[in-house]
């Protein structure tokens, strides 16, 4: 049986947006769930200013309190140097940066222009190169941008060609506001795992338009093997128009499972870390298939009885 990563970013990408702040504890108890139901590869905070980003303001005492530290592969965001500093001195092994594809999404999102944000990505990645930290790169509005439209192929190339030449040990595809079609991403995938090779790659999808999952499947056939997503389809991009949020981690898993792919997750287990995250936001989560695994578990228990 085939294995396929499951990168959980819902700790990170899946609360940093939320309106009312989340505190430590509440974060720790969804990662301590997570993990019980066995992800092991878990984006678990970001090393943002907190004055931008309050939700993130207790990324180094977070950080400091991870369970199964040797066990689950935590990695952290970070936007400059400033924040991998403070990543680092938290203890984090694993860190991550953002670059968006578009002039206009770097202006809107970050204020800087888009090369001025390769930079920063470069001397980041350099940085951890040297440091012997593990970093990946997301490279951001893949497909397309909320301004700019339709992104380029060729451009995400020479940009995840940037990422990899500047230390990034993987590239992650992002498809941000939700916007790729199974055919784009299967085509882009091919020429990206041509040159690079499929194990440095992964992938990050939103379900704006319910095609996230075919977008995984596209990236399957193109030879992928990781891929993010959040529990209970936590998050989402606030520059994407009726946003519905990430990819649920628990439909993800589904679909997997069915297809006869290992991943190490317990997908029933799953239901407590929606339930948890559910409780931190204050409103009802959950993929797509959660209502048909409700009504399998009810039908169990009516065969016992």
């Amino acid at each position: 049986m085939e294995f396929v990563t499951v990168n959980e970013v819902g700790p990170r990408d899946g609360l940093q947006n939320q309106p009312a702040l989340i505190d430590t504890a509440g974060k720790l108890q969804l990662i301590r769930v997570l993990v019980e139901a066995g992800v092991r590869h878990i984006e678990a905070t970001s090393f943002v200013s907190p004055k931008a980003v309050p939700q993130m303001a207790d990324a180094a005492e977070l950080y400091a309190a991870l369970p199964a530290r040797g066990e689950v592969d935590y990695s952290v965001l970070v936007p400059n140097l400033k924040g991998y500093e403070r990543a680092r001195a938290a203890g984090a092994k694993a860190v991550a940066v953002v670059l968006s594809a578009t002039e206009t999404m770097n202006l809107r999102n970050i204020n800087m222009t888009l090369a001025q944000a390769r930079q920063v990505c470069r001397d980041v990645l350099g940085r951890a190169r040297t440091d012997g930290v593990a970093a990946r790169a997301y490279v951001a509005v893949a497909f397309a941008c909320p301004y700019e439209g339709p992104t380029p192929a060729g451009h995400v190339v020479a940009l995840a060609d940037e990422m990899f030449a500047a230390g990034a040990a993987e590239v992650v595809v992002a498809d941000t506001i939700g916007a790729a079609s199974p055919a784009q991403v299967f085509d882009l995938f091919k020429i990206l795992v041509s040159r690079c090779g499929a194990q440095r790659l992964s992938g990050h999808f939103h379900d704006t338009r319910a095609l996230a999952l075919a977008n995984v499947w596209a990236a399957l056939q193109a030879g992928i093997r990781k891929f993010d997503s959040s529990v209970g389809g936590l998050g989402g991009c606030p520059f994407a128009p009726g946003a519905s949020g990430n990819l649920a981690t628990e439909d993800l898993m589904l679909m997997l499972s069915q297809c006869g792919y290992e991943t190490g997750i317990d997908v029933t287990r799953l239901r407590a870390a929606v339930k948890v995250a559910e409780g931190l936001v204050g409103r009802p989560l959950g993929g797509r298939m959660l209502p048909w695994l409700e009504s399998q578990e009810r039908r169990k228990r009516k065969e016992q009885v």
